[in-house]
């Protein structure tokens, strides 16, 4: 029995794993998509392309699917029409909340991101009612091996770039809005092609939870990237490394 059991359990963990690629593979699509639509289908000419054929890459997205996402999206193949969205409000121990998606049904998309939130001890804001508290910034990340810390921080000061950090998993470069596709050329044509490249929101202060209502914020971040719909979820949360171990076990 106890051979069994353990097969059910690596059969359900890689049914977990499929679907959790499927997911990921599902977003992906939509961003090619979008990105198609709303520039040339060629990623030489646009930026947003590019960047999402490269996230596409990291998710090891087969070559075929990335082509028929573009195809639709330019409309050489289909008629997909997403819209981009936003939301934002408040989760567990006030806590700011940013969700992005794209939909082709506001009415379903914030049916889902409302309930996400209520039934997690939150509430839906409405637009600007929580993005003062973020900055709109530039994302650049490189992989460790493009280069050492100190190359890449004397290329991103050359770029015009606001910040790097640096570790044993890669290089986060951080720039203005306004100049990141200057800063995303420069150090493309230096380092090579970034993992990622993108907008992002970031906090500008962190709000501290702790206990029930971080399970409970936690548990909410994951319902909202659950939807099909929602492409990313920021939010302005600090839970400590002793919190997290706790929450694990």
């Amino acid at each position: 029995m106890a051979g069994h059991s353990q097969f059910k359990n690596i059969m359900h963990r890689k049914g977990a794993q499929d679907a959790k690629r499927a997911k990921v593979f599902t977003k992906l699509i939509r961003e090619l998509t979008t990105a198609a639509r709303m520039g040339q289908p060629d990623p030489n000419t646009n930026p947003r392309l590019r960047a999402a054929i490269q996230a596409a890459r990291a998710a090891n997205m087969p070559k075929d699917t990335v082509d028929r996402a573009i195809k639709r999206g330019s409309g050489a193949d289909g008629t997909d029409n997403y819209e981009e969205v936003r939301y934002e409000g408040y989760g567990p121990g006030g806590v700011a909340v940013i969700v992005e998606a794209l939909t082709d049904n506001r009415n379903r998309t914030a049916g889902e991101v409302r309930a996400a939130f209520s039934k997690n001890g939150g509430a839906l804001g409405e637009t600007n009612s929580v993005s003062f508290m973020f900055d709109r910034v530039g994302e650049i990340v490189f992989p460790a091996a493009a280069a050492s810390a100190e190359a890449l921080f004397e290329g991103a000061l050359e770029a015009g770039a606001d910040d790097v950090q640096s570790d044993e998993d890669g290089h986060t470069v951080t720039c203005g809005q306004d100049d990141f596709a200057a800063v995303r050329e420069a150090l493309e044509a230096k380092f090579g092609e970034p993992k990622s490249a993108k907008l992002v929101w970031r906090p500008k202060t962190t709000t501290p939870v702790d206990g029930e209502k971080a399970e409970t914020l936690l548990k909410m971040i994951d319902v909202l990237e659950d939807s099909d719909d929602v492409q990313t979820v920021y939010a302005n949360f600090e839970i400590s490394e002793d919190e997290l171990r706790k929450l694990a076990s």
